[in-house]
Parts: structure tokens; sequence; C-alpha cells
């Protein structure tokens, strides 16, 4: 069973909980995804922010992009994964959890992102198709 590390997406760019949420926005265009963590100034997690975070919690509600901050929108604690767990525990913790990508750490340093879409290429398809319908439902 292959583990976090060995399908994920390595180097996950982090937004600064300080940044903007419009710098985010222009970061997820550069780079090309839908999803970035939130970092703190100390380094460590304090949340995800979507592209549909950006819409809906801010766009949506009538906010300012450029006033808003990424860390404003970090909620909760933050779902993740060890680097070394099996794919059976991401498949339990996205299940679970109801959440497409999970970060992936290494003690207490963002190492990547294992998305719904990493999963898909490194496992059978009935685990994945049990995946997509415990979270799309």
């Amino acid at each position: 069973m292959p583990t976090a590390r060995e399908i994920m997406t390595p180097d996950a760019t982090c937004i600064g909980a300080k940044e903007t949420v419009l710098d985010a926005a222009k970061k997820m265009t550069e780079l090309g995804v839908g999803a970035l963590p939130i970092c703190g100034a100390d380094e460590r997690l304090k949340g995800m922010l979507t592209d549909r975070d950006i819409v809906v919690k801010v766009l949506g509600s009538g906010k300012d992009p450029a006033r808003v901050k990424a860390g404003d929108l970090a909620q909760g604690e933050v779902v993740t994964i060890g680097a070394d767990d099996d794919a059976e525990e991401i498949l339990r913790t996205m299940s679970r959890h109801r959440v497409r990508r999970l970060p992936v750490i290494d003690g207490h340093v963002l190492v990547g992102i294992v998305a719904q879409a990493d999963v898909a290429r490194a496992l059978p398809d009935p685990k994945v198709g049990d995946l997509i319908e415990s979270i799309s439902t």
C-alpha cells in the first residue's frame, strides 16, 4: 500500500495568513490549483483556502478580496495526513472528514498535498469509487 509521501504532490505552496484573498486568487491562477494551504508566520499550517471559499465566503458575501486576509477564512482544526501514513489511512481520513485534499505533514512541516486525483491514480478503482461516493454524498 503506497504512503502519502509516495502519491502526494510535493512542494505545496502556502498563502500567508496575513496575505489577502486577492493575493491567494492570483497565486492559485499562477499555479493552476484550486486550493492553497494557509500558513502562519510560524510556518505552521492554519487551514486550507479553496477557490470555492473565495467565491462563496468573500465575493458572494460582497466582501472585498483585497481586504480580506486568507487567515480570516481558516476555520477550526486542519485535517492533515502524516507523510508516512498509508493509502488506507488517506481514504479513511478523506471519507470521515469529507475532504478532497489533505495537506501532508512530516512532523509539523508541510511537505505536500494529497488530492482526490492523486488517490485515483494510485489505488484500484473500487476503493476510489467508494471514496468519491463518501465525499460527494
